[in-house]
């Protein structure tokens, strides 16, 4: 396990943080957001924002079951830059990602790094409630409440940060294990900062409904989750971990629904985006294969369904990963027939036929897709595990080099080129691969080890020589920036 420096660490006290000492504290005019003008910048530069974003992102990818599934992966991308474009102060680009956890959580840290648990998606009754939750922490990100936070109690004491550091990254990832660590190290300093961080988390709810709104999407989504949200967890002894983040007094449920009621309804028809997101999540990455086939089927039989598309996709993915290659393959191929540019039946389709060893379908179906798509990572990717699986894996490499200059910190895409170069025997060029997969795990030393293990199969190429000094320089600098953070 690789680890940040602990004051990146300490420094990420982001919503989960700030949730632990929220409670209901309706002000007297709910409609009135607060002027935050340049707070927080006197604490945390956006530049030192977007580094220590960067290396928790590194560490939570070297540490949590991030799933690097480029359907999923795209559809909440997708999702939550709809409302980004919509919203104001946005400082930088956001990432979105899905962790596998089926227990109910989300956060936000610097950067614009917003975490999603696979389970809030398939907990979700309508795409309207995802979003609700989504621009929740969007708004958490552009108000700036972690730099705004750390401001105000830099006013009033000195940071508790010596106790903190082990603690805040897991409070944002586990909170029923962060806050106990947190709770004998902020006992004395955490009355200050109630009313502030009751106003952060107002104040996210406030902007966030009016985000969901002005991008399209249900208002009342956001009432109708936290409604369901209370009602599930009424009498469990314990509580999901988006409750010990985000409670849930009344007081805060009525004041969503309030705000929500100020705009215009917008009943909106099923996605069928999101439901074949939550059949997905359900098929691949929860329980067993034949239990879902049992339930797909049952679903199928009894009409009990937003889209019988999505259900029939949840049956053809389950008999996938029961082995039952040749029924997803046919299920699938009828899915395409009737909606033939959707990806999460292609990204599908290409597994069942690499699975039945039919790769010349697969490079077909997605080579005319690329035409299409040119940029799409779900084609892209797909298209070069094909051609590596086919053993054409010159035209593989040439696919990711180019991939790459665009997206160089795709995670899926170093690792397949990594596994390519490999195959070929292309020793110093998946050594220099391999050491941008750790980079991107934070773990710069062994991508500096990789690197000068590379260097050493080099041979009668002066500029790939080059590059890799110039590489190892580069990563042993950003260890250094790490220290001066």
């Amino acid at each position: 396990m690789f680890k940040l420096k602990p004051l990146i660490i300490s420094l990420a006290l982001a919503t989960s943080l700030s949730g632990h000492v929220l409670a209901a504290n309706p002000d007297s005019n709910k409609n009135k957001l607060p002027e935050i003008g340049s707070a927080g910048f006197s604490v945390l530069s956006i530049e030192k924002e977007r580094q220590i974003g960067g290396e928790m992102m590194r560490q939570i990818r070297a540490t949590q079951p991030i799933l690097n599934d480029p359907v999923l992966t795209e559809y909440i991308n997708d999702l939550g830059n709809r409302m980004v474009r919509n919203a104001k102060d946005v400082n930088y680009s956001f990432e979105f990602f899905v962790i596998r956890n089926e227990e109910l959580n989300a956060f936000a840290f610097f950067g614009g790094h917003i975490a999603i648990h696979s389970g809030l998606i398939t907990t979700a009754s309508t795409e309207s409630e995802l979003a609700a939750v989504v621009a929740h922490e969007i708004s958490h990100v552009t108000q700036r409440h972690l730099a705004r936070r750390l401001e105000s109690q830099d006013k009033s004491q000195p940071l508790a940060m010596a106790g903190m550091i082990s603690s805040i990254l897991l409070t944002l990832i586990n909170p029923s294990m962060g806050i106990a660590a947190l709770s004998t190290t902020m006992a004395a300093s955490q009355q200050a900062g109630i009313n502030y961080t009751r106003g952060n988390e107002k104040e996210a709810d406030r902007v966030g409904i009016a985000l969901l709104a002005n991008s399209g999407f249900d208002p009342q989504g956001a009432p109708d989750f936290f409604s369901t949200m209370a009602e599930k967890y009424r009498y469990k002894s314990k509580p999901p971990a988006m409750l010990l983040t985000h409670p849930l007094p009344e007081s805060r449920i009525s004041d969503a629904r309030i705000r929500a009621q100020s705009y215009s309804p917008r009943p909106l028809p099923p996605s069928l985006q999101f439901e074949l997101a939550k059949a997905r999540i359900t098929a691949r990455y929860e329980g067993n294969a034949k239990d879902h086939i049992i339930n797909f089927q049952l679903s199928l039989d009894k009409k009990q369904y937003a889209f019988e598309a999505a259900a029939k996709y949840g049956l053809a993915l389950s008999h996938y990963e029961n082995k039952d290659y040749q029924i997803a393959v046919t299920q699938l191929e009828e899915l395409l027939t009737n909606d033939n540019r959707n990806l999460f039946y292609v990204d599908a389709l290409t597994d069942a036929y690499l699975a039945v060893k039919a790769y010349d379908k697969a490079i077909t179906m997605l080579t005319e897709l690329k035409l299409l798509m040119p940029n799409n990572q779900v084609v892209t990717l797909n298209l070069a595990n094909a051609l590596s699986e086919a053993k054409q894996y010159e035209k593989a490499e040439m696919l990711l080099q180019d991939f790459l200059a665009v997206s160089p910190s795709n995670f899926i895409a170093n690792d397949l080129l990594t596994q390519i170069y490999r195959k070929q025997d292309k020793m110093a060029l998946m050594h220099a691969t391999k050491a941008e997969v750790y980079a991107l795990l934070g773990a710069y030393p062994k991508a500096v080890d990789e690197l000068q293990t590379g260097y050493n199969f080099v041979e009668n190429n002066p500029l790939l020589k080059k590059r890799m000094k110039g590489r190892i320089l580069q990563l042993q600098e950003q260890q250094e920036k790490l220290k001066r953070l």
